[in-house]
């Protein structure tokens, strides 16, 4: 069976995009996706995101990492939204059911500024954070990020957590607003150029162990520079939104 595809990215973190509107593609099959995600032997990408319908949003993004374990994706999520005005679901807004549940999003130029949940899971350990999402993170600070060995220790703390595990976030500080971020990714197994999840469990995870102040931060990955804003209230974090580039970078027809 052939199946058109497009590929986009969002500061760096790429995936293959499916309008599934007709559910055609077999999601049972994790072979199929963990091929398609290959980056020798298929199209290459750190997941793939189906469009669906559904009754009560725009649309239902549906999101598989690289090993065909299904979670949420920041970036994914906006890139998801960046497809779906190209597939002329949505125009400059949409609401869309995740893994998490549901997402509003704007967009404008190329910039999509997504909602993400409210964040309440968040513990304090001595020399890290761990918060929920979308999907879990440990955040870390580490002096001199340039070389620091984010696959090697990613993979070590990666595996302390039990299962699903934790992607790991390792974060130096540039300024009172701009923390810079180099993350290791679960279900890639890899260091990414970019985690949207991650940089807004890092924005919170800074503000939360007062290492700003601010509640709008930059934060510099592999890839780019994505923007985190939220409310505080109580302990939670309301209001969080993850802003960055979601762009095409090819369209094609593989067979499945």
């Amino acid at each position: 069976m052939n199946v058109n595809f497009y590929k986009y990215q969002g500061t760096g973190n790429d995936f293959v995009m499916i309008d599934n509107r007709t559910n055609i593609f077999p999601k049972q099959k994790t072979d199929i996706i963990s091929h398609i995600c290959d980056r020798h032997f298929g199209i290459g990408a750190d997941g793939i995101i189906l469009i669906e319908n559904d009754d009560f949003h725009d649309f239902k993004m549906i999101y598989f990492n690289a090993d065909a374990s299904e979670t949420f994706c920041g970036n994914g999520g906006r890139c998801a939204v960046a497809f779906a005005k190209n597939l002329e679901i949505i125009e400059n807004n949409a609401h869309f059911l995740a893994f998490d549940g549901e997402h509003f999003a704007t967009i404008e130029n190329d910039i999509i500024s997504l909602q993400m949940i409210d964040v309440k899971q968040i513990t304090v350990n001595k020399k890290s954070v761990f918060a929920f999402t979308g999907t879990q993170h440990h955040v870390e600070m580490v002096e001199n990020l340039d070389e620091f060995p984010v696959f090697e220790k990613g993979r070590e703390i990666r595996y302390q957590y039990e299962n699903p595990g934790s992607n790991v976030n390792f974060v130096q500080k540039i300024n009172e607003n701009t923390f810079r971020v180099r993350t290791y990714e679960k279900g890639v197994e890899d260091e990414t150029l970019a985690c949207g999840t991650g940089v807004t469990a890092v924005a919170i995870a800074m503000h939360k162990t007062h290492k700003t102040v601010n509640n709008s931060i930059i934060l510099p990955v592999e890839g780019g520079i994505l923007e985190v804003s939220f409310e505080e209230e109580n302990g939670m974090y309301k209001n969080v939104f993850l802003k960055g580039p979601a762009k095409l970078v090819f369209q094609g027809n593989m067979s499945i």
